[in-house]
């Protein structure tokens, strides 16, 4: 059976950074593609970012948060991690990762049907 567990949300103060993982299990790591989205309440889901199966040599961020986010993969533990800094009130949101074949392209992601998805992280960033 395949897990998608995120972890490492939380309440911190705008400007302050945070650093999420994705656990994964039940599938061949390498196999998949990886991505983070985010959906904050009463607004559409919102890409943030993806990275590439095997070696994760393609990743792809969304425009405006791509000089404060990073995704970067450790096979060997399975995980996806997400390194958020600079964080700001507009970040608040539930964070979930999501696999599949590929990554799809961020104008997509709002409607894209992930082949698995994890339960999500709040984020909370206070001003």
């Amino acid at each position: 059976e395949v897990h998608l567990v995120e972890s490492g949300g939380g309440l911190v103060q705008a400007g302050g950074s945070l650093r999420l993982s994705c656990a994964a299990s039940g599938f061949t790591f390498d196999d998949l593609a990886i991505g983070w989205f985010r959906q904050a309440p009463g607004k559409e889901r919102e890409g943030v970012s993806c990275i590439s199966a095997a070696d994760g040599s393609t990743k792809w961020y969304t425009d405006s948060l791509k000089d404060r986010f990073t995704i970067s993969k450790d096979n060997a533990k399975n995980t996806v991690f997400l390194q958020m800094n600079s964080l700001k009130p507009d970040d608040t949101a539930v964070y979930y990762c999501a696999a599949d074949d590929i990554c799809p392209p961020p104008s997509v992601v709002k409607v894209y049907d992930y082949e698995y998805v994890g339960q999500g992280t709040q984020v909370t960033v206070s001003s």
